[in-house]
Order: C-alpha cells, then structure tokens, then sequence
C-alpha cells in the first residue's frame, strides 16, 4: 500500500510539473445540441462511425457519468458558460434572460479578461439582458454579447442548417452549404487568427447539430443507408409501463413521436448521420490545430447541452432526468498531461455545472464567484477520485406535472414528482445505476434498497436546502422551495399551480396520440 501511495504521489507531482511548465493552455470547448450517449463509439456503441471523437476519448478521458443539470438548451448553456445551476442564473423558457452581471462571471468574459483572444461559432442559445422580460422563447443579435468576444461566428436561437442563413457564417456557403462543417471551417479560420496574435486562446463552438428537425448533410447519404438500428431494453411501451404519470404528462410522451416504432430506423438514421457530419467538424478542427503546431498544448472539451431519448421509455425530447435524456457526453483532452493516451474512464458524477469551473483551473485563474460546479482536473490526474458525493438535476419547464427535482450519484439516481391531481399522486423513483443503466427497475419499495433510499432521500434535502439559500428571487423559482418539499402538503403547494398551466396541460392530454401502454412487468 506505501508503495501504491508513492506511485501516486509521484504520477500527482509529475502532472503538476508538466502543466506548470506549460501555462496558459489554449481551450477550445465543442459542444453539440442533443447528442443522446449512445451516438458515439467511444460510449460503447458498434455501429456508429465517429473516428474522430473516438480518438479525442482515447487520447483523453471519458466522462462515463456526465449530465446536464438542467436537460434543455437555453438554461443547460447558461449553466455552461456560468458554472450556476437555474435557480441561481434565473436563465430558462417562460423563466428569464442571464443578466449582464452574471454574464460578466462567465468563462468567456473573465478569460479575455485575462488575456485570452476568445471567439464563439454556432448556436448562442440564451439572452444576456437586464430585461427579466425577454425569458420567453429564443432571442435576438441585440441581445447577444457579441462584443464579449474578439470573434463572432454566432447566431440567436437555433439558426438553421444551411449556411446561408446564419448571418455571420453565410460567407462560409458556397463551399459548406451545411452549417456543421461551415462552422469547422470557422473554427479553422479563428485558430488561424489567434495563432497570429501570440495570446493563448479560448474557442466555443456550438454546433446545431443534431437538433430537430434533423437534416443531416447529404454528403454522408451513404454512411448509415444499410444499417439496422438496435433498440434498447427500455424501449417504448415497455420502457415506459413502470413510471409514475407525471414523467408521461409532457410533450416528450404525449406529442414528440419521432421514434416510434414506424419511423424509428429513418429517424435514428437521420439522427445519427447528423452526428457523422459534427465528427468531420471534430476532425477539422484537429487537422487546423495539427498545422498550426499547436496541437500539445491546447486542451479539447467535448459535450453537449443535453442528451436525447431516441424512443426510451416511450420518450423522444430530452428534459427528464431519466439516463437517456439528461445523460451527456464529455471528454476532457489536455495533451500535456501525462494521463493522456492512456484510455482513462471516470466514473465519478459530473454535469454541465462543471466546465466553467474546469475551463477556469485549465487558464490558471480563480473559480468563478458563486458557482456550483467543480473543477474536473482532479479527475485527469485521478479517474478513480470524486468530485463530489451527489448532485442536483432539475426540471422546472414544460407541463406543470412533469417538474421534478432529482439527485444522482456514481452509482444511484433518486427522483421526486411533487405534482397531484388529475388523477396523480406525489411519486419517487429510485435507482441503481451500477445494476440497472436503463431504469426499469424501481427500488423504492424494495425492502432491501431501504438504506440507499434514506441516503438517496438526504442528498436531495440537501440539494433542495441549497436550492432554498441561494435561489434568484424572482421568476417563480423561491415557489420550487415549496413544491420541492416532501414535508408540505399537496393543497399548500397547489396555491402555487397556476390555472393556466393546468389547462395546457389538460389540452396537451386531449391532443395527445401517445400509444395505449401496455401493463407493467410486475417482477420490476
């Protein structure tokens, strides 16, 4: 044992040394746009090709227990740039904008500060305003913080697969008409750029892709045209029978039908195709870094914004904090480490809150004012250590009952459903991940789980404790608090439903073409 301490010591202390001896990395973090785990080979699935994102796992390390925070795009990117979970950012659909203070904490803004020569390529995805107003759908240039960086390559709201209709990449057309690689090329360009400056630099590239409605680049036709998807043990139907009616309230179940078993091969066809085109992307970017001789020391973040459920449980969509939909890529590649090129896999629990933190300790500079998330560099020096024990994911968007507040660690996942009526009663849902990756089984009754369930049961108090001190004080998030609240009563939380969201949901209901279910397994 004092010899494995000593070795460790040693590997920690040479880490430490080789970064020192190369400050100021540059960073470029990928991010893409509903990239479900199962749509890369290095996440363990044969038939997708997607060398060049394999590779960057390969010579770096694989996040095997990411997640976004809060699974959907417009406050999962807040909480990236920010490091803040959405109660504190404020930032979500029907919720609000980031102010510009909270902006001015961002990893962008703060390395420029510092030095960076910093640029931005793709889909923005949320206001930076003082206007609480502008909380509602997507937004404009004007309220973009497009001089925050040194280059812009952005659009507001989801753009559009075609070059030529994304203002600041439109010149890009002609040779790329399809978005994906246009913003490769822009990313060429900008490392070009900043090479010539002699700053280090920070890149975040924001790829549409694969977001809906899918439209892969018609080059890569050929790709996927003979392959037959696999389906997952927690498939529609069946996937769907054991959980509580809130998780099927939501447009994800009633109305999103894209993976149903009619359409599913051409969907997942799409889909996947889509997510061929940002690989060729990846591999721009690497080829532009290889030329510039600058590829040891620039470190590659890959993720994505939230994940996606492709027919899981019955689910297309993302929001739920079930595996599919929360559950995320993320890759970590910094070639000056001496754990690089060795395959490493992590197990520990990480999410969206994290990479600001982690862009942070990469630059040399301080941890951001009020974040939440955690630097991962201890997990590149260490995958078996943790970063924490438990975090937060949350759902407060979309039909009322499908809000929930859920905790996860390396090896469980605890959910809360606060909402009744119409039929529906509070409900909790239990996990173990190291035994059941596909959640059909929940342990919440099962006599033996007892002890991981009051562990699972004070994680969350602690999570709701920490939702409660340091929530933003408007845009209904103090009222989550209370609905949160297993102790509360349901007709104390129900003041706080709004009649009109009781009737979109019920209108959602009445339109719904979601399948008849079949009976639950009883053996689960």
């Amino acid at each position: 044992m004092k010899r494995i301490i000593q070795t460790l010591a040693f590997s920690l202390a040479i880490g430490s040394a080789a970064l020192a001896a190369n400050e100021r990395p540059n960073i470029i973090v990928l991010l893409t746009d509903d990239q479900s785990l199962n749509s890369l080979g290095c996440y363990g699935n044969p038939q997708v090709s997607t060398p060049h994102i394999d590779r960057l796992g390969e010579q770096g390390i694989i996040f095997d227990s990411h997640y976004d925070n809060t699974s959907i795009c417009k406050a999962a990117r807040a909480t990236i740039m920010t490091g803040m979970q959405e109660y504190k950012t404020g930032c979500n659909f029907t919720r609000g904008p980031l102010i510009r203070k909270k902006w001015e904490q961002s990893y962008p803004v703060l390395l420029r500060k510092a030095g960076y020569y910093t640029g931005f390529a793709g889909k923005f995805g949320f206001p930076v305003t003082d206007d609480l107003k502008a909380g509602g759908g997507y937004h404009t240039n004007n309220e973009m913080p497009m001089g925050s960086f040194d280059v812009w390559f952005g659009w507001p709201g989801q753009g559009s697969y075609k070059t030529a209709e994304n203002e600041f990449v439109a010149h890009y057309a002609d040779k790329y008409p399809h978005s994906t690689r246009a913003l490769g090329a822009a990313s060429q360009d900008f490392i070009q750029q900043a090479r010539k400056t002699g700053k280090p630099f920070c890149l975040s590239v924001s790829f549409k892709a694969p977001h809906g409605p899918t439209s892969p680049d018609k080059d890569y036709d050929s790709v996927y045209a003979d392959t037959v998807w696999e389906i997952g043990e927690n498939y529609d139907e069946v996937g769907a029978a054991h959980l509580p009616q809130q998780a099927k309230s939501g447009r994800q179940y009633l109305s999103i039908l894209e993976f149903r078993p009619e359409t599913f091969q051409k969907k997942m066809r799409a889909y996947q195709q889509t997510i061929y085109g940002v690989d060729v992307a990846v591999g721009m970017i690497r080829e532009e870094l290889e030329r510039q001789g600058i590829v040891d020391n620039t470190v590659i973040i890959f993720t994505s914004d939230n994940g996606y459920n492709c027919g899981a449980h019955g689910f297309s969509g993302k929001v739920l904090p079930y595996e599919e939909g929360s559950g995320v890529p993320m890759i970590v590649y910094d070639p000056r480490h001496p754990n690089s090129n060795r395959g490493l896999r992590s197990q520990a629990v990480t999410g969206s809150i994290d990479i600001a933190p982690t862009v942070m300790d990469l630059a040399g500079l301080p941890d951001i004012e009020n974040a939440d998330g955690a630097s991962l560099l201890p997990l590149i020096d260490n995958p078996h250590s943790r970063v924490r024990d438990a975090m937060a994911l949350i759902n407060v968007w979309g039909n009322v009952p499908t809000h929930s507040f859920a905790v996860v660690t390396d090896s469980a996942k605890y959910i809360y459903w606060f909402f009744e009526g119409e039929g529906m009663k509070a409900a909790e849902e239990l996990y173990h991940l190291g035994k059941d990756r596909q959640e059909m089984n929940n342990l919440v009754k099962n006599p033996e789980y007892q002890s991981m369930l009051q562990e699972m049961r004070e994680h969350y108090d602690q999570a709701l404790l920490d939702w409660k001190n340091e929530t933003v004080p408007d845009s209904g998030y103090p009222d989550y608090v209370t609905l949160f609240d297993q102790d509360i009563a349901w007709n104390d939380k129900a003041a706080l439903i709004k009649p009109k969201q009781i009737e979109n949901y019920r209108k959602a209901v009445a339109s719904s073409k979601a399948p008849k279910q079949k009976k639950a397994n009883k053996s689960k």
